[in-house]
Parts: structure tokens; sequence; C-alpha cells
């Protein structure tokens, strides 16, 4: 399929990776109660794979956590949702314009791909001409035997280095916040995390 690359956006409602993850699988924006569920599932299903060194927390606690609308469980639920699918996820990182790719070692023979902002996540899709509708994107890409999606590859990159061009991502380490409850300025995630833990607000805008 020809076409231009394009950036699909996500609702920014705290489930913004694991519908990307259903948009690009399955084409379906409002997939994260299933794809939690998975999640905590397979870890429930492993305890000496998903010990508490592993995970960082009990496994109980981490499938609880893990059901949490708000949580999204980071690059294990990433290769998680890797391996429940059997394809590889490239998830791409404005900033940097690093690529991190999930599921390679398994060397599946389909690739999705994401993009990343700092805060949030999009989806990728292949689309056959400009404003075409999103029931025509290809987001399901096979994998050459040089372990490529061919030009889609070079493609989606070019778009994600436009998009650093354009600076469309959040510094997460410098952009300054407010908090929303005592209006306190704090600067990058560090800051914010530390202000939470003293007063448990999470309440945060950003703010120039």
């Amino acid at each position: 399929m020809e076409g231009n690359i394009v950036r699909r956006v996500i609702p920014s409602d705290n489930s913004c990776l694991f519908n990307a993850f259903g948009y690009v699988m399955d084409h379906d924006k409002n997939k994260t109660p299933e794809l939690q569920q998975v999640i905590a599932a397979t870890v429930a299903s492993d305890l000496t794979k998903y010990s508490e060194a592993f995970l960082g927390k009990p496994n109980e606690e981490y499938c609880a956590w893990i059901l949490n609308p708000e949580k999204w469980g980071g690059a294990k639920g990433v290769t998680i949702l890797a391996d429940y699918y059997g394809r590889e996820i490239a998830a791409y990182d404005i900033q940097t314009t690093r690529c991190d790719l999930y599921g390679q070692e398994k060397r599946y023979r389909e690739r999705v791909m994401l993009i990343y902002d700092g805060l949030h996540y999009d989806a990728l899709a292949v689309s056959p001409t400009d404003g075409a509708p999103e029931e025509f994107d290809q987001t399901i890409f096979a994998v050459n035997s040089d372990r490529t999606i061919g030009t889609h590859e070079s493609l989606a990159l070019n778009l994600v280095k436009d998009q650093q061009r354009k600076r469309s991502y959040t510094d997460t380490a410098n952009f300054t916040l407010r908090c929303g409850v005592c209006q306190i300025g704090v600067i990058g995630q560090k800051e914010a995390v530390e202000h939470a833990q003293v007063t448990v607000h999470v309440n945060f805008q950003e703010y120039k």
C-alpha cells in the first residue's frame, strides 16, 4: 500500500498508550480495560518470571496497580502486549527521534508503530491519500528479511524528525508545571513527583 505516514491523535485521557495500541492493532481506540486485563492476567500467570525484583513491586500489587485506569505499565506492559499480539512494536520518541523496538528478539513477522511526545502516545499509520478517512489506514506492516518494514520505516522517521523540528514534544526534565491545588511552580517531572509525595497534590498544569 502506497501513501503517506500520518499521526493519528489519541484522546488525552490517561489511557493514550492502550488506546493507541488498540488503534494500531484493531482500529479500536477504546481498548484500555481489555488490554489492562491482558497484562494483569499475564503477570499473575507466572510468579517466577514476574517476580517482585522484576516488577518493582509484589506480583499481586502490580496486577491491582495495572488495572487502575490511570496506569499504563511502562516498558514491561508494552513487552507483554507485543507477545500477546505476536507483533513488533516500534515506539518513536519525538524529542530524541529514538525508536524503541519491542518484541524484536522473537522475530515476529509484523510491526506496528506508535509516537511519543514525552507525555502522550499517538498512533502512526499509512493513509492512502491526504485527508482519507481513518477506516482506510494501514497500521500493520510486514517485517522483511532484513528486519525492516521497508520504505515505511524511513517515512516514519522523517515524520518524527519533522515533529522534533516543530518542537511537538514536552521536555519532561525541564518543562514548567504549576500545582493546581496550591499554585506552586515546579520544574520537570522530578520536582513534580517530589511535590506530589510531600503534599499528595497530583493536579498539575503545564505553563510557559
